[in-house]
C-alpha cells in the first residue's frame, strides 16, 4: 500500500495558526460591520505533498516487466516505485502525488485583507461555543445547589485544587518526552528547505529522524535542530538509509545534560494499545496527539520526492493524528516509550491549513523502533545502512496472490543471484514467494518490507508455490551495504 510522507517542506511556525477556511463568520455584534471570511483554497499536499507512505515521486521505471530485488542488488537497486494503489478509498494518497517531506518548500501568496476577518469570526465561534458551555454548566450547577439548599452560590473554598498528573497520563508522558524531542529544519544548497521531527537518541548527541526529513541537507546542506526550551543546534548527518527511511544526526557542541528516550519492544505492541504522537505538523512544534494502535505490520511503500530510490517498511498504523511535519518524531506507548518512528501519512488529496498540503485522516503509519534502532546502531558505527536480502528479483505489481519472481532481473542483472541464499534454498524465476515465516505475502513491496524486518544472518522459511503446488523451505539471508 502506499501512502504519503507527512514530512514534506513546510514554512516557519507561525505567530497565530493560520486561519480555518471553512470556518462560518459570527454575527457581527450590533451596530458593527461583519468580518469578511477567509478565502478558501485548499489544494493538494502542495509542495510537501504526500500521497504515499513515501515521500513523493516515486524511481522511474517499470516494475511490472523488469522487477525489482527483494534484496535490492546492483544493478537493480534503486527499485521502481510501486504502481498507485487501485482502490479509490485511498483517495489521491500516495508517493506519486506531490514532493515529500523533503520536497522544496514554496511561500503561498498573500492573502488578501479579507483574512483576517476570518480569524476574527473564528474566534468569535470558539467563543460562543465555550460561552454556551458555561452558561449550560452555570445552569446545572445553580439548578442542582438550588434543589438542595436553596441557593444558587458556589463557594470559591470549594471549587479547583490541585491537579495531579500522574506519569502514566498523558500530560505525564509528555512532559517526559518533550525536553527530548527536537524540530529539525533542513536546508540544502540550493535554498530548498523542509521541517521535521527528531528524539534524543543517546547522550552523545545524536538524534534519530527520517531519511526523507534530511535528505535535502546531505550533501553540504544546513541542518539545525531546536528543542521545546527554545535552545537551537546546529547538527550534521551521520548515517541515512533510504530503504528504511531511517537517518541519524548529530548536534555540534551538543549539551551534557541530554536524556534519550527509552526504547520500547514494537514486537510485543497489541492492536488497541494507546500512543502517543510528538511532532511539528505545519511547523507547529511541540505538538503531542493521541491515538492507538490501528494494526500492525501494514506494508507501506513511499519515495522521497526525489524520484530516487524507494523505500519500504512493514509499518504500525496509528490513528494519533500525524501530518506534515511529525515526520521523524516519536510514536510513543503509555507508559512513554518508543514504539516507532512516524513516518508516512495516508491522507485525501484536500489541503488544509493554507498550506495546500492535505493532512490526517487518522491513517498514520510509524517505522518499528525494534527495526530503527538496529538502523541507527548501523549508521551510528559505519555510516551506511546494513539490509538484510534474499538475493532474487521479485515484481512490484499490485497483485494480491504473492510476490513473483521475475524472469528477468532488474537492469540486465540474473533474476536470482547466483550463489546467494534464494539460489541456495532451490528458487527459481516464475516462484511466487507466499508467506515469510508467519507472515502472508501479498506483493513483492510486502515482502521487501518483510525482509529488512530482519538481521542479515537471520533464517527465516519461505513458503512459495510452483507449478500449482506449495513448498516451503528455509532461507538464511544474505546481506548488503549501503543504498547503491
Amino acid at each position: 500500500m502506499s501512502t504519503e510522507n507527512e514530512g514534506t517542506a513546510v514554512p516557519p511556525a507561525p505567530s497565530a495558526p493560520p486561519v480555518p477556511v471553512d470556518t462560518p463568520a459570527a454575527p457581527a455584534p450590533q451596530g458593527q460591520a461583519p468580518q469578511g471570511q477567509a478565502p478558501q483554497g485548499p489544494g493538494p499536499y502542495g509542495q510537501d505533498s504526500q500521497g504515499q507512505s513515501g515521500h513523493g515521486q516515486g524511481a522511474p521505471g517499470d516494475a511490472a516487466q523488469q522487477g525489482v530485488s527483494s534484496s535490492a542488488p546492483d544493478p537493480s537497486w534503486p527499485p521502481p516505485p510501486p504502481p498507485p494503489p487501485a482502490s479509490p478509498s485511498y483517495g489521491d494518497g500516495g508517493s506519486g502525488s506531490g514532493g515529500g517531506w523533503g520536497s522544496s518548500y514554496q511561500q503561498p501568496a498573500p492573502k488578501s485583507g479579507r483574512g483576517r476577518g476570518g480569524l476574527v469570526a473564528a474566534i468569535l465561534v470558539a467563543a460562543l461555543a465555550a460561552g454556551g458551555l458555561g452558561g449550560g454548566l452555570g445552569y446545572t450547577l445553580a439548578k442542582n445547589n438550588d434543589e438542595s439548599s436553596g441557593s444558587t452560590t458556589v463557594s470559591a473554598s470549594t471549587s479547583g485544587g490541585d491537579v495531579k498528573r500522574d506519569p502514566g497520563t498523558v500530560a505525564g508522558v509528555a512532559a517526559k518526552a518533550l525536553p527530548s524531542t527536537v524540530t529539525i529544519e533542513a536546508e540544502s544548497n540550493s535554498g530548498e528547505g523542509g521541517t521535521g521531527t527528531g528524539f534524543v537518541f543517546d547522550k552523545q548527541g545524536h538524534i534519530v529522524t527520517n531519511n526523507h526529513v534530511v535528505a535535502g541537507a546531505v550533501d553540504g546542506g544546513k541542518l539545525t535542530a531546536t528543542f521545546p526550551s527554545g535552545k537551537k543546534y546546529d547538527a550534521e548527518v551521520v548515517g541515512h538509509a533510504q530503504g528504511y527511511d531511517v537517518a541519524v544526526i548529530k548536534l555540534k557542541n551538543a549539551p551534557d545534560d541530554l536524556k534519550p528516550l527509552t526504547l520500547g519492544d514494537s514486537d510485543k505492541v497489541a492492536v488497541g494499545d494507546a500512543t502517543i504522537a510528538i511532532g511539528a505538523p505545519f511547523g507547529l512544534s511541540d505538538t503531542v496527539t493521541t491515538g492507538v494502535i490501528s494494526a500492525k505490520n501494514r506494508p507501506v511503500a513511499s519515495s522521497d520526492g526525489s524520484g530516487s530510490q524507494a523505500s519500504y517498511m512493514s509499518a504500525l498504523q496509528t490513528d494519533a493524528s500525524i501530518n506534515p511535519g511529525n515526520s521523524g518524531g516519536p510514536l510513543l506507548d503509555a507508559q512513554g516509550n518508543v514504539i516507532g518512528i512516524n513516518s508516512a501519512i495516508q491522507s485525501t488529496g484536500n489541503g488544509g491549513f493554507g498550506t495546500g498540503q492535505s493532512g490526517s485522516i487518522g491513517l498514520g503509519f510509524a517505522i518499528p523502533i525494534n527495526q530503527a534502532e538496529y538502523v541507527a546502531q548501523e549508521l551510528i558505527k559505519t555510516g551506511k545502512p546494513v539490509y538484510a536480502k534474499i538475493g532474487a528479483s521479485v515484481s512490484l505489481d499490485d497483485r494480491s496472490d504473492g510476490a513473483q519472481i521475475t524472469e528477468q532481473g532488474a537492469g540486465g542483472a540474473a533474476p536470482v543471484e547466483p550463489g546467494g541464499p534464494a539460489a541456495e534454498a532451490g528458487l527459481k524465476p516464475g516462484d511466487v514467494i507466499t508467506k515469510l515465516d508467519d507472515r502472508v505475502i501479498d506483493s513483492g513491496p510486502t515482502l521487501i518490507g518483510e525482509i529488512w524486518t530482519h538481521k542479515p544472518g537471520d533464517k527465516v522459511t519461505i513458503t512459495y508455490e510452483r507449478g500449482g503446488k506449495q513448498h516451503t523451505v528455509e532461507v538464511t539471508l544474505g546481506s548488503r551495504i549501503g543504498d547503491n
